[in-house]
């Protein structure tokens, strides 16, 4: 028997790894008609067969592009020759929304796949993105100095309110080997035309700043950011559990909000103060804290000086005597 290509063997194992939880149920696959989610669809039907699991393709049209309908039409067609359901999801992407047009879109499309697969039942959401995707992320986030968080990348795995698990088989796959994974399988990929326009962040990223990097530093680059990102997640889960053990000592509820021990946060180092205080702020009131909200909150305990009450994205911060009280905002 001719052997299994190496591109097609490594997409396989990835996807048999993160399928395993999954034996036997339903999950859904995101497709693009992309090389990296063409890929993933080739050998999440693969891996499903021998697991029990039913797959559906859900093929998002964000009609941004003239034809993008026909486009969707052709990946779902290549879905079902591989074996799977497929679906076309037509969404509506707001123009105007206030972080562009990107953020728009991955809305959107989220949203769509989010609803297939309470639809179908899936217990999962299988996205294509890839080492290259992971390197990218960790790069701007570096370029908005958001912090560690951001730093993190895209999780593997994460689990939604409603119990979906949205996985990312692929983040430590090249782009390449996706690419090479299609050509071996005798796959047709679609070229999104948005991939290579430079009105786009990600897409300079991708086409101008990580080639200077491996260029001006050497290869290895884009392996090495996801390494990093690998590590901050380790180092971040390590945290929160800290935390969680923590705060359930150091927080009461108070009037339309929630309060902190002043004087278990001036006990605990700025790392965990911090993280403390956005998680407090995230579970009560559901909004992210910037570095400088956060630090500011922080000055409530450790540089008190008498200051007013601090305006955050949904709520207030205020200190009254030994608590920092954070009420929502009226």
């Amino acid at each position: 028997m001719p052997s299994l290509h190496p591109a097609i063997a490594e997409v396989r194992r990835a996807v048999r790894a993160a399928l395993a939880p999954h034996a036997g149920g339903r999950v859904v696959v995101a497709l693009s008609g992309g090389a990296d989610s063409l890929a993933l669809t080739a050998a999440t039907v693969f891996e499903a067969g021998k697991a029990g699991a039913t797959v559906t393709a859900a093929v998002v049209d964000h009609g941004l592009q003239d034809g993008s309908d026909a486009i969707a039409q052709r990946a779902a067609a290549q879905a079902r020759e591989l074996g799977a359901a497929a679906q076309v999801l037509t969404v509506e992407v707001d123009r105007r929304h206030p972080d562009g047009l990107e953020a728009a879109a991955r809305d959107a499309r989220y949203a769509a796949l989010g609803d297939c697969a309470r639809q179908t039942g899936a217990s999962a959401v299988l996205l294509g993105h890839t080492l290259d995707d992971q390197a990218e992320t960790v790069l701007l986030g570096l370029a908005r100095g958001s912090g560690a968080a951001s730093l993190q990348g895209m999780a593997p795995v994460r689990e939604d309110a409603d119990g979906v698990h949205w996985l990312r088989p692929m983040l430590a796959v090249t782009r390449a080997t996706a690419r090479a994974c299609c050509a071996a399988s005798g796959l047709e990929p679609w070229d999104d035309p948005h991939n290579a326009d430079p009105r786009f962040t990600r897409v300079r990223v991708r086409t101008r700043v990580l080639p200077m990097l491996e260029d001006e530093l050497g290869p290895g680059i884009a392996e090495a950011l996801a390494r990093t990102a690998e590590q901050l997640r380790e180092d971040a889960e390590a945290f929160d559990e800290m935390i969680h053990e923590t705060i359930e000592d150091i927080v009461e509820h108070a009037e339309a909000g929630i309060s902190v021990s002043v004087a278990a946060l001036a006990a605990n180092p700025a790392a965990l103060r911090n993280r403390i205080i956005r998680l407090v702020v995230d579970s009560e009131f559901g909004v992210g804290l910037t570095r400088t909200q956060t630090v500011e909150v922080a000055r409530l305990v450790a540089d008190w000086t008498g200051q007013g009450p601090i305006d955050l994205p949904g709520c207030t911060a205020r200190r009254d005597g030994g608590r920092i009280v954070f009420s929502a905002r009226s």
